[in-house]
Order: C-alpha cells, then sequence, then structure tokens
C-alpha cells in the first residue's frame, strides 16, 4: 500500500510541471499581448516630448537633456522623488524606517527605495537574515490564531457541513477586511482609483511588491504622522490571512490533481482487466483496488 501510495505521489509531479510551465507561458503571453503595444506608444511619446522641449529651450542640446535625465534616474534609484523641492520629507524618518522595515522582512520589496551607503546595505543583508525567518515564524503563529475556531482543511474536506459555513465566513470577513475596504482608505488618502489601490492591496499583501504604487510617496499631499507605521500594521495581518488563503487553494490545488490522476490510474487499471477477461487464454493478473 505505501508502495502504491508513493508510485501515486511521483506520477501526478509531472503533470503538476507541465501545469507550472504551461501557466507561466500563459502568463507571458497575455502580458505581452496587453503590455508591448502601450509600451511602445509610451516610449514614442516620451521621445516626442523630449524633442519638443528642445524646441522649446534652444539654449539646451540633446546631449545636456540627455543628462538631467540621468540625473533624475539616479534620484529616482536613491529614493528621491523629482517632484517637489527640497522641503519633502525625509524617506528614512522613524515612520518611513518601520514601513522598510517591515517591506524588508516580508519579502515584499518595492523597489522604491532602498539603502544608499555600504553600511546600510550590510545591515540590511544580515537584517533580512534573521528577520525572515522570524517574520515567517510570527505569520504562522499569527495565521494559528486567525485560524483558531475553522477546523482544519482536513476535516473540511472529509466531513462537509458546518465547517464550509465557518470558512466561507472567514474569507468573507478577511476579503472585506484586507481586500475590499482597504482600497477605499487609499483611494481617499492617496487619490487614486478604486481600481489602482485594489491592485495595491493584493499585490502588496501577496509580497509581490512592484513598487508602482507605494503609499505615503506623493510629495504633494500632507500624512499624518503614523499613516506608514498603521499601513505596515495592516499589511502584516493582510499576509496572514491571504497566506492562509493561498495554503487552501494550493492544498486543493494538490488534492484535485492527485484525485484526477488517482481516477486515471483505476481506469487503466479497469481497462486492462476487462482486456485480460476477454482473453481467456491469458494468464488473469491480480490487481489490487
Amino acid at each position: 500500500a505505501l508502495l502504491s501510495l508513493h508510485s501515486q505521489q511521483i506520477s501526478w509531479i509531472p503533470l503538476l510541471v507541465l501545469g507550472y510551465l504551461f501557466y507561466l507561458l500563459l502568463g507571458a503571453m497575455v502580458f505581452q499581448l496587453l503590455e508591448k503595444q502601450a509600451e511602445t506608444h509610451f516610449r514614442d511619446q516620451f521621445q516626442l516630448e523630449k524633442l519638443k522641449f528642445l524646441q522649446n529651450y534652444t539654449c539646451l542640446d540633446r546631449q545636456a537633456l540627455e543628462q538631467f535625465v540621468q540625473v533624475l534616474m539616479e534620484a529616482w534609484k536613491k529614493g528621491v522623488n523629482p517632484e517637489g523641492n527640497s522641503t519633502n520629507p525625509s524617506n528614512w524618518d522613524f515612520s518611513n524606517s518601520f514601513f522598510f522595515a517591515g517591506t524588508v522582512v516580508t519579502t515584499i520589496g518595492y523597489g522604491n527605495l532602498s539603502p544608499s551607503t555600504v553600511a546600510g546595505q550590510i545591515f540590511c543583508v544580515f537584517y533580512a537574515l534573521f528577520g525572515v525567518p522570524l517574520n515567517l515564524a510570527f505569520l504562522n503563529q499569527l495565521g494559528k490564531a486567525l485560524n483558531a475556531h475553522l477546523l482544519t482543511l482536513e476535516r473540511w474536506v472529509q466531513k462537509p457541513g458546518h465547517a464550509q459555513v465557518q470558512l466561507a465566513i472567514f474569507l468573507t470577513t478577511g476579503t472585506l477586511l484586507f481586500l475590499v475596504f482597504p482600497p477605499l482608505v487609499f483611494s481617499y488618502v492617496e487619490g487614486w482609483s478604486y481600481g489602482e489601490g485594489f491592485y495595491f492591496t493584493f499585490i502588496t499583501l501577496s509580497t509581490v511588491g512592484f513598487g508602482d504604487y507605494v503609499v505615503g510617496t506623493n510629495p504633494n499631499k500632507h500624512y499624518i504622522p503614523v499613516y506608514r507605521s498603521l499601513t505596515a500594521i495592516w499589511i502584516v495581518f493582510g499576509l496572514a490571512w491571504l497566506a492562509l488563503v493561498f495554503n487552501v487553494g494550493a492544498d486543493l490545488m494538490e488534492r484535485y490533481l492527485q484525485l484526477k490522476w488517482h481516477k486515471s490510474d483505476l481506469s487503466l487499471a479497469e481497462g486492462a482487466t476487462t482486456k485480460l477477461e476477454d482473453e481467456p487464454e491469458q494468464p488473469r493478473i491480480h490487481i489490487p483496488s
């Protein structure tokens, strides 16, 4: 029985690998279809704007403009927003530093801000080395606390009923608290549309963290000092909830693949048995159920 179970486990793994690769290829094709043409348009538009700028300011040549663009790019890489002036709030005050520390240990890593000093970079490496496992342990315990009043997934699958209602309440409440209501707050504070706020929310809580949208970075807005710190706390609880959801989804996918593959193996075995019964002259082979 153990050998049969082990062989079934090995047999469905190639199906999972193929499905994973297919999903990546599908995503690549869709993103290319949706984004490549827009990128070309934005690139052409940017070049046109540079030409207009040179025509309006004849004292500049193309090389000087390109050098200034490089200065802007370097400033952006160092976390300095080119908009506004020198009175912009610091990216490294305590509230913003607390937010950055949270993005490090949670592996979100927006990329809009990073240490620029050698000492800061070295500290960041060791801080993440110990902080990431600590964060995983903390999220694990927090997830257990959030899941304290729910039955485990195994009991839910084996004995459907009241546990399904509990799971539905858990998913609905978490969706409202972490995915539906927060974009309303971000839309109001940051001036984003609801779609942009929802996009930021999910990309953050899933730890993808592109960095195209980050809270508290608009130099034209005045934020309360604890705004980003409160956002960091919301992120921690949202990470724990969404991690549970992802774990449930992953477990259900594995069970589904194993079940489909197991049914396929059974159908093949039944087919082989039927064929042997149709040919009585062949020696019968007993196939255990």
